[in-house]
């Protein structure tokens, strides 16, 4: 195959990157997948391994080198948030691909690409982390994404974190305690409460996807009626909700024309607690016009490549 018409994308995550080449059509002939690809989790050297490997694999299935892809766009964690990791991140990329034919950004961008099929409109992921983004006639805005420290709310690690503080409120009686205190005793094989603190915190201390993954307690709970467990999925769908409404202001929207939004993320895709009342809270605006989702983001990064391979050639 030649270098006309094979578009990678890349969809770098918390947990697992996923890359896609598609034809000039659209159509899907390639997948891989590998770890995260998350800088501040596993260091440079093992980002830029993982996207050899998933380089690598996608090349060799459709027997070509990285010199038959005509256009990649590589949508990693954290890009755009430290200029240094971003310029070691972006000189990989171009050395892995042999050429410049290629663009960089954010991973959220891939989330957009994929639910609106690179149409104007806001994109709202909500993952192991969260983050809002947008695009309209020609301006782009993103929300949220501020990491797991002070940020990603709405997310499945601040699920499990708000899960983690009601766990404690329960075992020390500032909350009365529902089964989900049961559920985490049983889950993390706690012989006293107080291990939760060592079990979390290290050493060593618990990987940033292992503490995401604990979010489906909460969710298992709230869906057996658990007050505790309710109150946060509501709170995420708040969250989640005020991430629409700051991306809609950046993007300047006009009163009265509605924009389209969509989601991506286990979260709001799994999840229909905070989907439905993430949705809900969107219509009593009346500010938007909701989309399913209509590809996933790894197939949104390689047709945003197609599209930016379009714009490259016609200046």
């Amino acid at each position: 195959m030649t270098a006309d018409g094979l578009f990678l994308g890349v969809d770098g995550g918390g947990t697992k990157t996923e890359f896609v080449c598609v034809d000039a059509a659209g159509k899907v002939v390639a997948r891989a997948i590998t770890g995260t690809t998350y800088h501040l989790q596993v260091g440079h050297a093992v980002v830029v391994e993982r996207l050899q490997e998933g380089i690598g694999t996608v090349c060799r299935d459709l027997g070509i080198t990285p010199a038959g892809i005509e256009f990649g766009f590589f949508g990693l964690p954290a890009f755009g948030e430290d200029a240094d990791a971003d310029i070691v991140l972006e000189q990989a990329c171009g050395r892995l691909l042999g050429h410049d034919r290629y663009a960089c950004g954010n991973d959220v961008v891939c989330g957009w690409a994929g639910s609106l099929g690179c149409e104007d409109g806001i994109n709202i992921v909500a993952g192991t982390g969260s983050i809002g983004y947008g695009e309209h006639q020609g301006r782009t805005a993103r929300a949220g994404g501020w990491g797991e420290v002070f940020g990603d709310e709405g997310s499945a690690y601040w699920i499990a974190v708000q899960g983690l503080g009601l766990f404690s409120r329960m075992s020390d009686g500032r909350a009365p305690r529902e089964a989900f205190y049961d559920r985490m005793r049983v889950a993390l094989a706690f012989e006293q409460d107080l291990d939760l603190c060592q079990r979390v915190m290290g050493p060593p201390a618990m990987p940033r996807g292992d503490i995401a993954g604990l979010a489906k307690l909460v969710s298992e709970a709230a869906h057996d009626g658990e007050r505790g467990a309710q109150a946060i999925l509501a709170g995420a769908a708040d969250e989640l909700a005020a991430l629409a409404f700051a991306v809609r202001k950046q993007l300047d929207y006009p009163e009265g024309v509605p924009a389209q939004i969509s989601w991506s993320g286990g979260v709001l895709l799994q999840e229909h607690l905070v989907r439905d009342a993430f949705l809900a809270r969107l219509a009593e605006s009346g500010a938007f016009e909701p989309v399913e989702p209509r590809f996933p983001p790894a197939q949104g990064a390689a047709l945003n490549a197609r599209r930016l391979a379009d714009i490259r050639r016609t200046g």
